[in-house]
């Protein structure tokens, strides 16, 4: 089978197509013939990390969507053909989704609905599960979102026009809460409006805070924050007491200096995220309450619902790669091979 590779961390130049051998399915494990592989800013920093050599192949990219290839022992919820999505493909693993075939254990496999499109399986993964975990981390709210988990309760996206922050959005809405989001620009404005925002603030014109206190006197239950580098001091002025920040990325490693004398006087939580780390209880959670929302319909993407897709073939994946380094708008994906 074809796959993109790497035997070196480095640049995107590393990255090459060969052939691989065609893995056989374990116990209670399955085989997905991928037709369209996600990529995100974690796949292309795992491969970027340092420069040294690789004990075997690697092949990235954590999210996909494809068809069962094959089954093997145990396996009773699948069968050959069925569409699904796949998760945490790459993680402590050496076979990602840049590859026509990869193997899974069923955990990691999710039914695809014959509505919904490979483009959306491929796209959720790292920005949906990561968001669900944001939206769950308040103490006083769900563990696992739903249809009216969050009436009644107002969240806050920084930086609305991401993939996490696209999925945010969507999750928070289809979960009843009102959505405020900011962006740097009225194009992103424009996306935010699309993917379900109530609000949108734009950051560069506006002070946030009175502008966000405007619309919630009270404050925000919830903060989805990109950059709390840079954000902290206004997420502290309208969180309301007792309120979340969670905080699941970051524009630089410089340390996040919190002003503690705010932070106590509103009970504040302030959470960080990586969704490979999370609990077995919460990764479970993630992945229930997104396959329900994407049953639901609520997780639409294209330019159309706010998150713009940008498509590269399996040989161009160093460019799919770049693109996401880049800080291309909306999901990089990569066709791997026809739907079919």
């Amino acid at each position: 089978m074809r796959a993109a590779t790497y035997e070196r961390t480095g640049a995107s130049a590393v990255l090459e197509i060969r052939d691989l051998p065609v893995a056989e399915p374990g116990d209670n494990e399955v085989r997905v013939r991928i037709v369209v592989s996600g990529v995100n800013p974690t796949d292309w920093k795992a491969r970027a990390n340092s420069s040294r050599d690789l004990a075997e192949p690697h092949v990235p990219n954590q999210d996909g969507a494809g068809v069962i290839d094959a089954v093997g022992a145990g396996v009773t919820n699948f069968s050959v053909g069925d569409r699904v999505w796949v998760w945490d493909a790459a993680w402590q693993r050496t076979h990602g989704t840049a590859a026509e075939l990869v193997t899974l254990p069923t955990r990691q496999v999710e039914p695809l609905p014959v509505d919904a499109s490979f483009n959306l399986g491929a796209s959720l993964g790292i920005p949906a599960l990561t968001a669900h975990r944001a939206l769950t981390a308040n103490e006083h709210g769900p563990a696992r979102l739903a249809p009216g988990a969050l009436d009644g309760q107002t969240v806050l996206v920084t930086g609305g026009a991401g993939a996490v922050s696209h999925a945010a959005i969507q999750l928070a809405r289809w979960a009843g809460a009102t959505v405020i989001t900011t962006v740097s620009g009225n194009g992103k404005g424009d996306l935010a409006t699309a993917a379900g925002a109530h609000h949108v603030i734009n950051y560069r014109d506006d002070d946030v805070a009175a502008a966000v206190l405007a619309l919630a006197p009270d404050g925000v239950d919830t903060i989805v924050d990109v950059n709390a580098t840079a954000n902290i001091d206004t997420d502290l002025a309208v969180l309301k007491f007792g309120g979340t920040v969670a905080v699941y990325a970051s524009d630089s490693d410089a340390p996040l200096a919190i002003p503690t004398g705010a932070a106590m006087r509103k009970n504040a939580r302030v959470q960080f995220i990586l969704t490979y780390t999370v609990t077995d209880g919460q990764k479970d959670d993630a992945v229930a309450a997104v396959s329900a929302a994407v049953a639901d319909g609520a997780l639409p993407v294209g330019a159309e619902h706010g998150l713009p897709l940008t498509r590269f073939t399996l040989d161009e994946t160093a460019a799919a790669h770049d693109a996401v380094e880049a800080g291309t708008v909306g999901k990089v994906l990569i066709d791997v091979a026809p739907a079919d």
